[in-house]
């Protein structure tokens, strides 16, 4: 398994970076928690929360740029046949 970049930086929670590194696919979802986010930040004792969902999402973006995210997600995502053991389940998906 690779190493995952994980940046605790400035850019790592800094919105318009995140949604540029997020699939397409993503980006709706961000932008909706974000916006509940800022909403929930203008009070001050759930500014945490904003923090949270930017680090949650910093999180997505390096997971789903990684080389062979999507082939990984498909095929953990594939069916197995009914009384297939693990061990069938193994040699097959190796087998690709």
């Amino acid at each position: 398994m690779s190493e995952l970049p994980l940046d605790d930086g400035p850019a790592a929670r800094d919105p318009e970076t995140i949604l540029r590194r997020l699939p397409d696919a993503e980006r709706e979802s961000f932008l909706r928690e974000y916006r509940a986010g800022l909403d929930a930040a203008h009070e001050v004792w759930r500014y945490r929360q904003l923090q949270e969902v930017l680090t949650r999402w910093n999180l997505v973006a390096i997971t789903t740029s990684q080389p062979g995210y999507a082939d990984a997600l498909a095929e953990a995502r594939s069916p197995v046949a009914p009384g297939e053991t693990i061990d069938e389940i193994t040699a097959r998906r190796t087998a690709r």
